[in-house]
């Protein structure tokens, strides 16, 4: 990066901070999307995983995430773009060497690799994307970087499918390609783009504000309900459903396709209806989803929920963009931090019982899923129409109040 630092807001030409992210946003997903799409068979056909083994690898995978709060102290010795363009080259370097250790214990630890990366690099984009775009445009512009890193993920479906399919691409070569792309873009910025100056110092310690404490809870709430969306939907499809590499592989660029197209537009409907009718629709559409998981018993139908299910993780962006409008602006940081752990609570406890159970009967597992979305819809009602500071939670009491008195 250029030595003389860039104010965030007067950049001007190519090398903005949206297009940085973006980059960054860009190798993240070509790495995670290579992994993803191969893991649940290279766990299944080479090392002999079952539903327990998966639960421990995805709990080893997300304790990373749980003690992303720490990478607030990691800003002591470097700036948060220093530490995404790392954490990018972290990833790569994860996936990267995920067919040299076709084990147990060397998949369990390249896993840790790939996921420490993946977690510290989304909890900087997620700071630095809430400190330099405006609280206006925010959602319209975190969709189009949701809907860049679906293009990354088309591209890396794409080759892996071809390359999978006609010329017998194996697992070694696959991960290794996925892994050296991210390497690459991530080397791109670090020598390209200059150091964005940010309008607040951010705090370089924990904050954990009483007043955010809805957001804590949708954020938690969103952690639980994505692990049965990222390991059991996934395996239900594997297991259940038969499907081979190439059938996930084109299962996973049929998603990414839906989202390149949707993600633009769920940002701009934050913007137009506000985060507490985005939140809302956002689960009742996953109670939905979920309670069909259970029931579904046709693999294009399951397809078909797989891809609304990803859909509405994409209104997630409604839950930051809530707390840029109620948070400090000096909390960016540290809450992205705090937020992340508390968004992987549930993610380090849950995948082992519910693989256990799992193992016993698949449906309960989605059963448990809708419950969980039921409650998030619960706490939504809570997000006030109009959240600011000092305008944090929407009480029902407070509301029915407001409307009494209203001639």
């Amino acid at each position: 990066m250029a030595p003389d630092p860039t104010p965030a807001e007067g950049a001007r030409g190519w090398r903005t901070p949206f297009a940085a992210l973006a980059l960054m946003a860009v190798a993240n997903a070509f790495a995670f999307s290579t992994w993803n799409a191969l893991h649940t068979n290279y766990a299944v056909d080479v090392i002999g995983f079952g539903g327990e083994q998966q639960g421990i690898l995805h709990t080893l995978r997300e304790i990373p995430g749980f003690l992303a709060f720490a990478a607030v102290f990691l800003l002591l010795i470097m700036r948060e773009q220093t530490l995404g363009i790392l954490s990018v080259l972290t990833i790569g370097v994860g996936v990267a060497i995920t067919g040299f250790f076709p084990s147990a214990l060397g998949f369990y630890a390249t896993t840790v690799v790939k996921s420490l990366g993946f977690h510290y690099y989304e909890t900087v984009a997620q700071s630095l994307a809430l400190q330099w775009f405006d609280k206006k445009t925010a959602p319209s512009r975190l969709g189009r970087i949701y809907s860049l890193a679906s293009m990354s993920t088309i591209a890396a479906y794409g080759l892996l499918f071809v390359t999978w399919k006609w010329f017998g691409l194996d697992y070694v070569w696959a991960f290794l390609g996925g892994g050296l792309v991210a390497i690459a873009i991530g080397l791109f910025v670090w020598l390209t783009f200059p150091r964005f100056e940010n309008g607040v110092i951010q705090r370089k310690h924990l904050v954990l504000r009483r007043r955010y404490w809805l957001y804590y809870a949708l954020t938690f709430i969103s952690g639980a309900r994505r692990q049965i969306f990222i390991i059991f939907a996934v395996l239900m499809m594997v297991q259940k459903f038969g499907y081979s590499v190439s059938d996930m592989t084109m299962l996973l660029l049929g998603n990414a396709l839906f989202t390149t197209v949707i993600a633009p537009r769920l940002g701009r409907f934050i913007e137009i209806w506000g985060e507490r009718r985005s939140t809302i629709i956002e689960h009742v559409g996953l109670m939905i989803v979920f309670a069909a998981y259970a029931l579904v018993a046709d693999p294009w139908i399951a397809a078909m929920l797989y891809m609304l299910d990803n859909a509405f993780f994409s209104m997630s962006i409604a839950h930051r963009t809530y707390f840029q409008k109620i948070g400090d602006p000096e909390d960016m940081a540290p809450t992205a931090g705090v937020a992340f752990s508390i968004n992987h609570i549930a993610a380090v406890f849950i995948p082992i019982p519910l693989g256990l159970l799992w193992d016993v009967h698949y449906t309960w597992v989605f059963w448990i899923g809708t419950g969980i979305a039921a409650l998030g819809l619960a706490i939504s009602f809570l997000v006030p129409r109009d959240p600011a500071r000092g305008n944090e939670v929407a009480w029902p009491a407070a509301a029915l109040r407001t409307a009494t008195e209203t001639p």
